[in-house]
């Protein structure tokens, strides 16, 4: 058939934590969106709408709305869905919260996508042309990632209110099934696969800037081809961060790379410094001991660390949190991002805490990492919320900010502007940002942080 389609994609509007400010919401465009929007074939009409820097438009009319689906977003995706559905509409679901629960999902949509869309894109396009739309999309075929276009940003409107647009994607998947991660879902079965080197190439030439922002869940799951696209760019000139998991301490070599390409911080899923608290979720890649070592190497070549630590295990008693901090401290951890443990639906912890009947909370929109949603082994549930709001409100003080100030001069600026623009005074900054400057902001923020 060559009847042509309006596709509309939304991405509904996140939920924010205490300590979040609005800038979290205009943080970069759904990347996963304008992949898929980017790979629609030419004779369809297709647009994306972020609820996140605007109200989405119901008075127009498109054949088919395709919404990616959070666990935190479900609630939103569920009011969009039915107020298209009841004009007659085709809505289907994607994304990481439906592939895990698709059977949920059909209540409040026609069609679910499990997993990875690529493959199953045109399909859905021609079922929908033909009006015969299936309940449920799956591939179990991981996706050949050559085949992925390169994202047309020209489908994303409003760019001036992002803060970044710099946003590459290297790989798909995680080499490890932590239990609280999505990972270890049922329908994930895929093997990490890294992009051609190429297309990264392209891409990073594509973006215009020399700040890149890797996106992947881990960017040394394949250490041989990290290094490959290292020596591809590393007369490029970037600036560069990225996700790793805590092995990359076994790789000084890897590390010193790294900064020598441009690498300036890293996000790392260090998640506890208790070791019955790391096993109890299967991460068998965290080796505490190993933690203060990976830090100084990190911190010898100029890299910042973004420390990911999970507060909420079964051996986390009132006392985890003030140690934590007293760690955290010492060894000079430039920011941190916090979270309750949460057992998302579809994970092998969900299974386990529903088994035992720990699960207090059903409200989705409450799965977003700060609040607690089920019955902790060591604490009340009002001690670990109250010990996780003061965590972050500790380590953010003004006194601690300046106990943790790195002595490297390189990331002095990029670090006080993370530490007070984004957490400490990121309310002002998110006010400013919505007068349509945010973009205008990120780019101040790249040149005094490093030049460019």
């Amino acid at each position: 058939m060559n009847k042509s389609l309006t596709i509309k994609l939304i991405s509904p509007r996140m939920s924010l934590r205490p300590m979040d400010s609005g800038m979290k919401r205009q943080m970069a465009p759904p990347l996963s969106l304008v992949t898929i929007a980017s790979m629609t074939p030419k004779q369809h009409t297709v647009y994306v709408e972020d609820e996140n820097i605007g109200k989405v438009n119901f008075n127009d009319n498109p054949d088919l709305i395709g919404i990616t689906v959070t666990v935190d977003t479900a609630w939103r995706a569920f009011e969009i869905s039915r107020i298209y559905k009841a004009r007659g509409k085709k809505v289907i679901f994607g994304g990481i919260h439906a592939s895990a629960c698709p059977q949920e999902m059909l209540a409040h949509c026609d069609s679910v996508c499990i997993g990875e869309a690529e493959n199953l894109w045109s399909q859905i396009i021609d079922d929908c042309e033909r009006n015969s739309l299936k309940p449920l999309y799956y591939n179990a075929e991981p996706t050949d990632l050559s085949l992925v276009p390169i994202a047309d940003w020209g489908f994303v409107r409003k760019k001036s209110r992002y803060l970044y647009h710099n946003i590459v994607v290297t790989s798909r998947g995680c080499p490890f099934k932590c239990e609280f991660c999505y990972n270890s879902c049922d329908y994930v079965n895929h093997k990490y696969r890294n992009r051609p080197v190429d297309d990264i190439v392209k891409e990073i030439e594509n973006i215009g800037t020399k700040q890149i922002m890797f996106i992947d869940d881990n960017f040394i799951g394949n250490t041989g081809w990290t290094e490959m696209l290292l020596d591809k760019t590393a007369d490029m000139g970037l600036v560069w961060h990225a996700a790793v998991s805590t092995n990359l301490v076994h790789y000084p070599d890897l590390i010193a790379k790294m900064a020598k390409s441009g690498c300036r911080s890293l996000f790392i899923g260090f998640e506890s410094i208790n070791t019955d608290a790391v096993k109890s979720v299967n991460k068998k890649q965290n080796k505490i001991s190993e933690y203060e070592k990976l830090i100084q190497l990190l911190h010898n070549n100029g890299i910042m660390v973004n420390a990911s630590l999970v507060f909420g295990f079964d051996s986390d008693t009132p006392e985890t949190f003030e140690e934590t901090l007293k760690w955290l401290v010492k060894n000079k951890i430039e920011t941190m991002t916090g979270h309750i443990l949460t057992p998302y639906p579809g994970t092998v912890l969900y299974k386990k805490l529903e088994k035992e009947g720990r699960i207090i909370c059903q409200d989705l929109e409450k799965y977003n990492t700060s609040h607690v949603v089920f019955r902790p082994a060591h604490l009340s549930p009002e001690q670990l919320q109250a010990g996780y709001l003061k965590m972050y409100k500790e380590f953010y003080s003004l006194r601690n900010i300046l106990k943790r100030r790195p002595q490297n001069r390189q990331i002095i600026v990029s670090y006080f502007l993370f530490n007070l623009g984004y957490r400490k005074y990121g309310r002002f900054i998110s006010f400013i940002g919505r007068l349509g400057l945010m973009n205008a902001i990120g780019k101040l923020a790249r040149r005094l942080s490093y030049g460019i």
